[in-house]
């Protein structure tokens, strides 16, 4: 039997921060974590159909093992309305160290809102390690390096050899490189990102070392993910964190219904 999603009357989407020891936990784990943590902090999400129900739930960008961030984030269908705050604040209680709920928001009904279907792009931090062993002791980026992201970025192309799950192709990751940034204490970029277009930063930074005359394997960095966004709509240019665009688009939509409301009150000329 096909299972069918149950009545939910209301989206949201929770963004999270993943750091310590809960860096090491993969995708299938946090997911079962945050099934926890439903029913702990009694959030009312809604279940799918039929004879194996599950909570309707996707994460936007999972993040890679061993990868902290600050802007991770999950879209969860719910059966009833519920004040986000309060619903936040009640997962936060029901969390370990490791996780935190930084906010929620409600988001479109619509599936085109989704934040699998709207991700385009993830901003990292990279920091430079004294080694491979431990991510906590970190050292300053060489100042030589400054030139050498701006003769990196200056090139016309950067082909990488990017591997999938089948094969391995030369790839031009130049133009899937928004931003690449020198500070004193680690490396900003800003990267291509979702279903359409999809740029790890360790093959970024891979390629810079090999650009500039080190083996990557000896120099070890840590990737931290600041946030993940979509793009604005067509005819404008920049992005948006998920959690902003979603609660932009959300209140939009809610204008929309309140327009088409005092348009359907507004008396006909026949009526006149």
């Amino acid at each position: 039997m096909k299972e069918v999603s149950a009545l939910s009357i209301m989206k949201a989407r929770i963004k999270f921060r993943k750091f310590g020891v809960m860096r090491f936990i993969g995708h299938l784990d946090v997911m079962r974590y945050f099934q926890k943590a439903m029913r702990r902090a009694e959030i009312p999400i809604a279940f799918t159909g039929g004879y194996s129900p599950h909570m309707i739930m996707s994460f936007a960008q999972p993040l890679g093992v061993g990868v902290t961030s600050d802007g991770e984030y999950l879209d969860i269908e719910l059966k009833e309305a519920v004040d986000c705050a309060k619903a936040a604040r009640r997962l936060n209680e029901a969390m370990v160290e490791g996780i935190d709920v930084v906010n929620m928001v409600p988001i479109p009904e619509d599936k085109k809102s989704s934040g699998m279907t709207i991700v385009a792009a993830a901003s990292y931090r990279v920091t430079l390690l004294e080694s491979a062993k431990s991510a906590e002791i970190t050292k300053e980026i060489p100042a030589s390096w400054k030139t050498k992201i701006e003769e990196f970025m200056g090139q016309e192309n950067i082909v990488v050899l990017k591997k999938t799950k089948r094969s391995e192709t030369e790839t031009d990751i130049k133009p899937m490189i928004y931003q690449m940034q020198w500070n004193v204490d680690g490396i900003e970029l800003f990267l291509a990102a979702g279903s359409e277009q999809n740029l790890k930063p360790d093959l970024v930074m891979g390629a810079f070392i090999g650009f500039v005359g080190e083996e990557p394997e000896r120099v070890p960095f840590h990737y931290h993910r600041l946030d993940v966004y979509a793009k604005c709509k067509e005819g404008t240019d920049g992005f948006l964190p998920l959690d902003r665009f979603g609660l932009q688009e959300y209140e939009n939509e809610q204008k929309r219904s309140q327009d088409q409301c005092y348009e359907n009150l507004r008396p006909s000329e026949d009526s006149i």
